[in-house]
C-alpha cells in the first residue's frame, strides 16, 4: 500500500495503530570553519619544513627540525580535528541526541513528544558562513545547545515539524487509549 503524497514537506503518519519506527532524519556535525587555522598552520608548517630541510644552521639537525614540526602538526592540526570529528548530532523521527567526547561518550536526547520552544541565534559571521546557534529548551532539562548548525533553518524547520508530529500522535494515541476503556 503507497502512503498518501504530503502537503508542504511534512512526513506522512503511519496508519492508526501501526507502531512508529525510529528513523533516522539527520546527521550532522558543527560547521568546519573552526578547522581553518589548523589548515592554515598545516600548510605554514609543511612549507616552513620543506624550506628548512637541509638548509639549517650548523648545531641544528633535520631530525629536530621534522621532530617539532610533528609536534605542531599534532598539537594545532589533529587534536583540534578530533576534538571537531567526536561531537556529532543526530535528529530521528522520536528525539534529538547531542554525543561528544573522544574516550568516553557523553550524550544528551531531547523528545520530541514533550515538546521544546527552538531558539536560533544567527551572528554576523555566521550568517555569512551560513550557520546558526539552535537551542532547545523544554522547561525542566538544561537548555540543549547546538552550535554552529550548518543549514540551520532547514533544521529548525525540520524539528518544529518533528515537534507536530510526535505530539499528534502522542495524542491520537492517547485518545484512543482512552476509547479502550
Amino acid at each position: 500500500m503507497t502512503q498518501p503524497v504530503t502537503l508542504g514537506g511534512r512526513p506522512s503518519m503511519p496508519p492508526h495503530g501501526a507502531p512508529v519506527e525510529e528513523l533516522l532524519i539527520a546527521r550532522f556535525r558543527g560547521h568546519a570553519r573552526r578547522l581553518f587555522w589548523s589548515a592554515l598552520v598545516l600548510i605554514a608548517v609543511f612549507g616552513a619544513t620543506a624550506f628548512f630541510y637541509d638548509n639549517l644552521p650548523e648545531p641544528f639537525e633535520n631530525w629536530m627540525l621534522l621532530t617539532a614540526a610533528a609536534v605542531v602538526v599534532v598539537v594545532l592540526v589533529v587534536v583540534p580535528f578530533v576534538v571537531w570529528y567526536s561531537r556529532s548530532t543526530t535528529v530521528t523521527t522520536r528525539r534529538v541526541i547531542v554525543a561528544h567526547g573522544v574516550g568516553a561518550r557523553r550524550r544528551r536526547e531531547m523528545s520530541h513528544v514533550r515538546g521544546y520552544a527552538i531558539g536560533v541565534h544567527r551572528g554576523l559571521i555566521q550568517r555569512l558562513w551560513g550557520v546558526g546557534t539552535i537551542t532547545l529548551t523544554n522547561g525542566v532539562d538544561a537548555p540543549l545547545r547546538l552550535s554552529n548548525v550548518p543549514n540551520v533553518t532547514l533544521v529548525h524547520e525540520t524539528l518544529a515539524d518533528q515537534i507536530e508530529v510526535n505530539q499528534i500522535l502522542a495524542h491520537r494515541d492517547a485518545l484512543s487509549g482512552a476509547d479502550a476503556y
